[in-house]
């Protein structure tokens, strides 16, 4: 178990306790060219303080904001220490961030400081430089490509730190006073600025706290039992609560080494190198290695497609009931371990999965049909719910104690109520401070007896005093029959088909439910190449007639599974299309985590949604799209629109209470 950091209130402190306690134990690993590099917790420290030290003599001062932008890999979180190191407040972005987006932050936060990944992050600062005026210095770690750039306000990270180390060895008063900086820090300090993904708007900064984040870190790796000997993969996006909590946060707290792919697009192939301990992601990277998954299972030959579906029927059966350590027959438990033996284990180890111990998903709602998945083979796969405000936990699953449908009791030193309206609300030990330079947004979400506002819909499970979260609250409504319309439950289901990458549901205030799909363009072209059907883009693709009859089917048995729910049995699908276009986070359809901006989507294809519900059988879209390098387009289509059966409830339809 970790030692007790009630002394240490700043990660800095953490760090100089780690270095202390776990010198020799790995603290990072990256892959690089190939080879995995290991940096100790004795030699991180090394490097933080003379990080700090170079970024001192260029300017960077107590109360300063830095941003950080770029992917997972070690300098870049030596950037967030060593800001915290002097007293400065990282800011982090989102490496996908668009140059607007970038700049809005940017701007926001008065960054004079930036750590970045490589020349792509350099290009996108230098072309809104203009807008961003009080940014005065760029650092970098990957120097490709930036040879010939003018370095007046550039400097490679690895030359920081150089220079940072000479001048701590040749000026002993230069290192001491660093010693004291580190000292210096409280944990009242504000320790970070993560901005919002914007959802609902604009994104807003959340100021938190040292002590809050380390308090937090602290009760969940109790919660949890993780510490030095585990591992984890760090591909989180940095700018997300998620990799601060779980990768930065935990890690300093536990004392566990965080391992850094090579690239975003090898995550998956590295993490089978290294075997996790610990393994957490949003509902879409399960989605997508579930695709993953059944897309080798249908390249497979017939007897392996049925070795496969056989085993999966007996851990449909029994495979949660062996893993919450509940009683199930000898002969059950006989097949599900060869089961093990023979698909689950060689899935797992596919996967990257077989030494994990914990697994978490969050972010937005899992299907059921997706979460039992994982747990049926095996993975001790949990939810839980939180928000960056929160830092993190509001709730989560206790081993043993798992339902696909709720999120999980409330957290130690959590406090939760349910107001009247519906919505959840909490406080919490890594509550946040405010919105920063927003006093009036931070009220509007605050009460006055200090409870914070989630903007979901929840209530506590009578039966297992378990959270369950509806919906966003604003989203959840009504069919004009009175039926209960919750968007994100029946677009759940609908994404637990490999064959449907996104899904947006419409049906408040109107007299039936219709929806608008996204391809996997994975899945249904290797659907397509199996069945000799040619295309020349997502396109085309998508507006095949053999695609409409393939999703149909999906929107069918999704009916099917609705009507059998008395709550949402008037909610079923009665008409959709496919999008000529998959929603993209550059054209401000999700936000960077890949949620769905609901009602910019409904704005955009509102000629879509109008023939979805006028009983048209095709519309006329012309949509904007940006291209990689920033450039605007337009793509036309024209949309075929599908009509789709009701299934029959049994006892017939209910309008839920």
């Amino acid at each position: 178990m970790p030692i007790d950091a009630a002394r240490a209130d700043t990660f800095p402190k953490l760090l100089l306790r780690n270095a202390r306690i776990y010198a020799g134990r790995p603290a990072y690993r990256h892959k690089d060219l190939g080879i995995w590099q290991v940096w100790t917790w004795d030699e991180v420290l090394v490097q933080a303080r003379a990080y700090a030290a170079g970024l001192s003599r260029l300017g960077l001062a107590r109360g300063d904001t830095i941003a950080i932008v770029g992917s997972n890999r070690p300098r870049l979180y030596w950037s967030v220490m060593a800001a915290q190191m002097l007293g400065a407040i990282p800011v982090p972005v989102y490496a996908d961030a668009v140059a607007d987006e970038l700049a809005y932050v940017l701007a926001h936060a008065d960054v004079r400081f930036a750590a970045v990944e490589d020349q792509e992050q350099v290009d996108k600062i230098l072309s809104v430089s203009e807008r961003v005026p009080k940014l005065e210095q760029v650092v970098y770690d990957e120097p490709r490509g930036l040879r010939d750039y003018d370095h007046s306000r550039l400097k490679a990270i690895d030359e920081v730190i150089k220079e940072g180390r000479e001048a701590l060895a040749n000026d002993a008063g230069f290192d001491q006073w660093l010693d004291r900086e580190i000292e210096k820090g409280q944990g009242s300090d504000r320790s970070i600025i993560l901005y919002t993904s914007g959802t609902t708007g604009q994104s807003k900064g959340v100021v938190l706290s040292a002590i809050g984040c380390i308090n937090a870190a602290s009760d969940t790796v109790a919660f949890d039992k993780r510490d030095a000997r585990d591992e984890a993969l760090a591909y989180l996006p940095l700018a997300w609560v998620g990799d601060h909590y779980l990768n930065y946060a935990q890690a300093l707290v536990a004392g566990f080494c965080l391992a850094c792919p090579e690239s975003a697009d090898t995550a998956m192939a590295d993490m089978k190198e290294i075997g996790p301990t610990f393994f957490f992601a949003p509902p879409r990277v399960f989605e997508q290695m579930l695709t993953r998954v059944m897309i080798r299972v249908e390249d497979a030959s017939a007897i392996k497609r049925r070795l496969f579906h056989a085993c999966l029927g007996v851990a449909r059966r029994h495979g949660e009931k062996i893993l919450n350590g509940e009683r199930v027959p000898l002969a059950a438990r006989a097949l599900y371990a060869m089961g093990e033996l023979l698909v689950y284990g060689p899935l797992k180890n596919v996967l990257g999965l077989s030494r994990v111990r914990v697994a978490y998903t969050a972010g937005e709602a899992i299907g059921p049909d997706l979460f039992s998945f994982y747990r049926s083979i095996g993975l001790n796969l949990k939810q839980l719910y939180g928000q960056t405000e929160a830092f993190l936990y509001v709730t989560a699953q206790p081993d043993g104690k798992i339902y696909s449908d709720t999120v999980g009791p409330v957290m130690p030193n959590v406090d939760l109520r349910i107001a009247e309206s519906g919505e959840v609300l909490f406080k919490s030990p890594g509550q946040f401070i405010g919105y920063f330079k927003d006093e009036a947004k931070t009220a509007e979400v605050v009460t006055a007896d200090g409870y914070v506002k989630t903007g979901d819909a929840g209530f506590i499970d009578a039966k297992t005093g378990h959270l369950k979260i509806i919906d966003r609250a604003k989203d959840v409504g009504r069919l004009n029959d009175g039926s209960l319309f919750a968007p994100k439950y029946i677009e759940n289901k609908l994404k637990f088909h490999p064959n449907i990458r996104e899904a947006v549901v419409y049906g408040d205030k109107r007299d039936f439910v219709c929806a608008m799909l996204n391809i996997d363009l994975t899945a249904v072209g290797n659907w397509a190449e199996r069945n000799n059907i040619v295309y020349g883009s997502y396109q085309e693709l998508a507006a095949l007639p053999q695609v409409y009859d393939l999703l149909a089917r999906n929107v069918d048995e999704v009916n099917r599974s609705l009507a059998e729910e008395k709550v949402m049995a008037g909610a079923q699908i009665r008409r959709f299309l496919i999008l000529h276009k998959e929603l993209d986070a550059d054209d401000g359809e999700v936000t960077r985590t890949q949620k769905v901006r609901r009602s910019f989507v409904a704005e955009r294809y509102a000629p879509l949604i109008n023939a979805l519900y006028d009983g048209s059988r095709e519309a006329d879209i012309s949509t904007e799209v940006t291209f990689e390098d920033g450039r605007k387009g337009t793509l036309s289509a024209r949309v075929k629109i599908r009509d789709v059966a009701i299934a029959p409830a049994p006892g017939g339809l209910e309008a839920a209470a």
